[in-house]
Parts: C-alpha cells; sequence; structure tokens
C-alpha cells in the first residue's frame, strides 16, 4: 500500500498552482458533500441514532483507509466526514425535490470550480489518471489547510522535494531559442 506522502505527492503533481488548490478548498468539500447526501438514501435502518445509508457505508471505509494511511490526518478527516454525513443525513431526510435539488447541485457546482481550478493548473485532474485520487482530494484539501496553518512543516516538505513548491501565478512561459 502507497504511503501517505505518496499518495499526497501524486495528487499533488496535479495540484502545484495557487489558485488550483484555493479552487479545491471551496470544490472538494461540495463535491464530498453532495456524495453523501446523494447516497444517504435509502436508509436501511437505524443504529445508536446513525440512519444506516449507502452513505454511512462509504464514510466508514473512507475515514478507515485515511486512518490507515495516518492517525492525526485521520482523525480529523473522522470528524469532518462525521459533520457532512449528519448534515446529508439531514437534507436527505426532507423531500425528494429538496434532497436531489441540494446534492444534484452541489456536485454540479463543486465540479464546475474544480475545473475552472484545472484550467489555470493547465492540467487535468488527478484522478483521470487514477481513481483514487477521488479518495485522497479530501484528505489533500485537509493537508494544505494544515500547511498554511503551519502544521505538518515534515510531510509538506517531502511532498515539495518529491513534486515542488506552490506556484503562486501561471507557470513561467518557455521561450524559444
Amino acid at each position: 500500500m502507497k504511503t501517505l506522502t505518496d499518495q499526497l505527492s501524486q495528487y499533488a503533481a496535479y495540484h502545484r498552482d495557487r489558485r488550483n488548490i484555493i479552487t479545491h478548498f471551496v470544490g472538494i468539500p461540495m463535491i464530498v458533500v453532495a456524495v453523501a447526501v446523494l447516497l444517504s438514501r435509502p436508509v436501511l435502518g437505524h443504529w445508536g441514532g446513525v440512519a444506516l445509508s449507502p452513505a454511512t457505508a462509504v464514510t466508514l471505509a473512507t475515514v478507515l483507509y485515511y486512518l490507515r494511511l495516518d492517525l492525526r490526518l485521520g482523525a480529523v478527516m473522522a470528524a469532518l466526514m462525521a459533520l457532512c454525513l449528519w448534515f446529508a443525513q439531514a437534507v436527505a431526510a426532507q423531500g425528494t425535490g429538496t434532497w436531489l435539488a441540494i446534492g444534484i447541485g452541489l456536485f454540479l457546482v463543486g465540479w464546475v470550480i474544480q475545473f475552472i481550478g484545472h484550467f489555470y493548473e493547465g492540467r487535468k485532474p488527478a484522478f483521470v489518471d487514477d481513481l483514487v485520487g477521488l479518495v485522497i482530494g479530501p484528505l489533500f484539501v485537509v493537508a494544505e489547510a494544515g500547511f498554511l496553518l503551519g502544521l505538518r512543516r515534515a510531510l509538506q516538505h517531502d511532498i515539495e522535494a518529491r513534486v515542488g513548491p506552490v506556484r503562486e501565478g501561471p507557470p513561467a512561459r518557455r521561450t524559444a531559442l
């Protein structure tokens, strides 16, 4: 299994433009919430106040994967995913029109924001080459937020040693000789 550094470095290679990363701070949470909302139906039962649905199973599997990669980041992701699931279950309890409008609306707007970021990047999204990127994306956003707060400097250094630092603007243009 790839390490945390391996996974984040592979994903980061597609995300070196600061503008692209900023769009991911908005787009990825929207997509994660949308998927949770859309998978929160049907409710297959309840356990300790938690509605059991496909969203519950996907959230549990994803959180276990994050925890296996890194306990600290995995714990943060578990808390965020629990909030996401709580919100998604509340939305899914609404009428079908509300459930679908919120789920599909967040999903589409989130992807538009993502593709705007990749326009700045000048590179396709990571998941096009490796579907695991769909799971690593949310973890990448949390790791990048931590880096901005001055946390996990060693991890940031290891990633940047592999794929280079984040650019503040467009890449330098190559000139023909």
